[in-house]
């Protein structure tokens, strides 16, 4: 059965108003939320009183209902704004805004913790056959660029393949020792997976390649379980080195990173972040339809299979990108 409806009149600093919208089973909880639309007043604050003289109502449980509470239809509430409840309700609302502060100020200094305070960048490198050893050069040296390192960085690669021709074998190397260290010496081959694992091993660091065009990351060096780690950023042809440049403009770059704690975690996730964001922009090299020429007999090719089949087909190993 439904409820006759309530008409209630309202005395209120705004002026007069009726209510027909409740019945005698409402709460007062409903009633407080009605005054506050007509009144402005917050429901929290509303304070009631009826009767002659005035008596000021319980308004202690929001959900008791207006029959209980002894008011009838027709009957006239004097409706005032409880300054004592206002004030408890304007502090609450502060202390909670300023708890959330907290929390955020909490979190985004935990999160400057775990990334050493800065921002993922690439330092571009120049693309003359040589930026993965540039590369790795810049960042083992902590941000130092030297654009003659490649030089010694070949230099020391034969170096350690020449004198253990038993782990560098032809299998590994896909030709001979020799042929190989004769190879790697030249200033126009490329380095890669093989160079990329020799240098992990001798600087005990791994070594990240964040591949931007499949957005994962390679891991070389993993299972030797190194103490730190330095992130290359790839497109497929080129290398670049990742860095972390401060928030602090006093503070100096970083290149070397934790490989075992929750920040070696987050610095991943900001590189595979640019790595997406650099696709996104869809600054890569697709593999599969770059141009090359071999650079010994000058001739044209597309695509790293089109470099390997001219490779297999005439021995030349030296290429560049057109």
């Amino acid at each position: 059965m439904t409820e006759k409806p309530l008409t209630l009149r309202l005395k209120a600093k705004n002026g007069q108003h009726v209510v027909n919208k409740l019945t005698i089973k409402s709460t007062l909880a409903e009633l407080r939320g009605i005054i506050s639309e007509v009144t402005s007043i917050p429901p929290h604050a509303v304070r009631l009183l009826s009767g002659y003289p005035p008596k000021a109502l319980d308004v202690s449980d929001p959900e008791c209902n207006l029959e209980t509470m002894q008011i009838r239809s027709g009957e006239t509430l004097i409706v005032e704004e409880d300054a004592t409840a206002k004030q408890a309700a304007v502090e609450a609302a502060a202390k909670k805004a300023s708890e959330q502060d907290e929390r955020v100020a909490s979190e985004l200094a935990a999160q400057l913790a775990h990334t050493g305070g800065g921002i993922m960048t690439r330092q571009v490198v120049p693309a003359d056959n040589s930026c993965c050893f540039t590369s790795i050069n810049f960042a083992v040296n902590n941000g130092k660029l030297d654009l003659k390192s490649a030089a010694s960085m070949r230099e020391l690669i034969s170096s350690i393949v020449s004198g253990d021709t038993s782990k560098y074998n032809e299998g590994f190397l896909g030709k001979s020792n020799k042929e190989y260290c004769e190879w790697i010496m030249n200033q126009n081959t490329w380095g890669g997976a093989i160079e990329v694992a020799i240098l992990s091993e001798h600087y005990k660091l791994e070594i990240d390649v964040v591949d931007i065009q499949t957005v994962r990351i390679d891991k070389f060096g993993e299972d030797k379980h190194y103490d730190n780690r330095i992130l290359l950023l790839y497109d497929g042809v080129h290398y670049d080195p990742l860095m972390l440049e401060p928030f602090d403009s006093s503070e100096t770059i970083k290149t070397i990173f934790s490989a075992n704690s929750d920040s070696g975690d987050v610095i991943l996730s900001q590189a595979l972040e640019l790595a997406a964001e650099t696709k996104s922009s869809r600054q890569f090299t697709d593999t599969a339809n770059f141009t090359l020429r071999c650079l010994v007999c000058q001739k044209g090719l597309v695509g790293e299979t089109g470099a390997q089949e001219h490779a297999k087909e005439t021995g030349h190993v030296s290429f560049g990108e057109t």
